[in-house]
């Protein structure tokens, strides 16, 4: 299974992880040019590295995230959140023409939720054991 998800990875790297990162990269130094706006720019970061190397990885709503992560992501969501979302969904159509391309298309629509939504949400190996949920 490892070595699946390395050459998944891989050919995720060259066929659309690199320009997605891209994408998340100039968000990311967009945000960081305010003061205000380096929260927006550190999520555009990680998310870059997701976007980089998405198989065996998962998003995971983080317990305890409260009303200050939505008012976040409703501003992120205006503001760059919207377009990252386009640029997955090109993505997903384009890879899908293809047989071989189906998991990396399914890989580009797994990073729409983060895309939307990066605060009060986590990325975690998967299979990791998370903690029970908090209500």
């Amino acid at each position: 299974m490892a070595l699946l998800r390395l050459i998944l990875n891989i050919i995720w790297l060259f066929v659309a992880g690199f320009w997605l990162a891209v994408g998340y990269v100039i968000a990311g130094v967009v945000c960081c040019v305010l003061i205000v706006t380096i929260p927006f720019g550190v999520a555009s970061f990680r998310m870059a590295s997701y976007a980089l190397w998405p198989f065996g990885r998962e998003l995971v709503r983080r317990p305890g995230a409260g009303g200050g992560s939505t008012v976040l992501n409703i501003v992120w969501l205006i503001v760059a959140g919207w377009w990252l979302t386009i640029g997955h969904v090109v993505t997903a159509v384009g890879l899908a023409v293809t047989i071989i391309g189906l998991p990396m298309a399914w890989a580009s629509l797994k990073m729409i939720p983060v895309a939307l939504a990066p605060f009060g949400n986590e990325i975690v190996r998967s299979g990791r054991p998370r903690e029970p949920w908090q209500f």
